[in-house]
């Protein structure tokens, strides 16, 4: 990200522990207004924990930096009050109406002209029509909205989303996602960690985060070419012998597959090449050298992670 624009978060060096467990490991991060980031990684990997510390929940052992302007250590309680922030779980009050959700957390913001920002809230995320419907009756993807209502209630110029769409049915993601768009256009920043590819590559830049540690981050187009893998895509029969078989092969140093194909990946692009023109020589597979993408990119980076809660606790996503 270029250094000239506006930073709505900028820290470095936060650093959490839980006993004897290091869920967060000196993280640095900067993003600027506007921006959609993603957060990635797999349960555990101190995703949740590295939210906290940058909305103000947690104060963190190490590090420094500012949210909003304002000192993540000196400031968190502004920071809460700037920031929108959902949690991975549903955590409104289902025996309460939609309406009245949207109303008590007005409240607790002290929203000015609150009646009229509620109905607005309504109207906004389609909510009208079931306002007076109680919470714990909605399906996932209504449960999201209203959550996802919530947290703009206050007019927040940060969004904070952990995984915000776990457990919604494709067509409520996609919704959720052209909203998402719509809060960045107008300059609302949002943070959202994710597990699904398809989200991460709507993302303006991604990290990608491994217990506890950040491993690379930049812009989610080129992510897969700051790795340095080379990619081959090879069709046809047998293809858990031919996994196998790739394994053992000079210049393969990853196998994925998907669907009918094996992704077949190395960052020694030359011992690869000849691995695959030996292999298409037998005329037993199609092969065909395509860009590698989130997926192979991601998978190769966990392979040489270490796991720092192996063999104890694991710690919070």
């Amino acid at each position: 990200m270029g250094n000239g624009a506006e930073a709505v978060i900028d820290v470095s060096g936060l650093t959490k522990s839980f006993g004897d467990k290091r869920v967060v490991d000196h993280f640095d991060i900067r993003v600027e207004r506007g921006a959609i980031y993603g957060f990635l990684g797999p349960n555990g990997s101190g995703k949740t924990t590295t939210i906290r510390l940058i909305c103000g929940l947690l104060t963190p052992d190490e590090g420094e930096g500012r949210v909003l302007g304002l000192d993540v250590r000196r400031e968190a309680s502004r920071i809460k009050e700037e920031v929108g922030y959902m949690t991975q779980k549903f955590s409104l009050y289902e025996d309460l109406s939609i309406r009245e959700n949207l109303d008590f957390v007005a409240r607790m913001y002290q929203v000015k002209d609150r009646r009229r920002r509620v109905d607005d809230a309504l109207e906004n995320l389609g909510l009208a029509n079931r306002s007076h419907q109680l919470a714990g009756t909605l399906s996932g993807g209504w449960k999201q909205r209203l959550a996802l209502a919530a947290c703009l209630i206050h007019d927040p110029k940060l969004l904070m989303l952990d995984e915000p769409t776990a457990g919604v049915d494709p067509k409520a993601r996609r919704d959720f996602w052209d909203e998402i768009r719509r809060l960045s256009k107008e300059g609302v920043t949002v943070l959202v960690s994710t597990h699904y590819m398809d989200e991460a590559i709507q993302c303006d830049f991604i990290t990608y985060i491994a217990y506890g540690k950040k491993l690379i981050d930049g812009p989610s187009a080129q992510i897969p070419a700051m790795v340095g893998l080379t990619t081959w895509r090879a069709e046809g029969p047998d293809l858990a012998a031919l996994e196998t078989r790739l394994k053992t092969l000079p210049g393969v140093e990853q196998v994925a597959r998907f669907g009918a194909s094996l992704h077949v990946s190395g960052t020694d692009e030359a011992a690869l090449e000849e691995t695959v023109k030996t292999l298409d020589a037998e005329g037993t597979h199609r092969w065909t050298l395509q860009v590698a993408g989130l997926e192979e990119a991601f998978i190769y980076l966990m392979a040489g992670a270490r796991d720092n809660f192996a063999g104890g606790a694991a710690g919070e996503g």
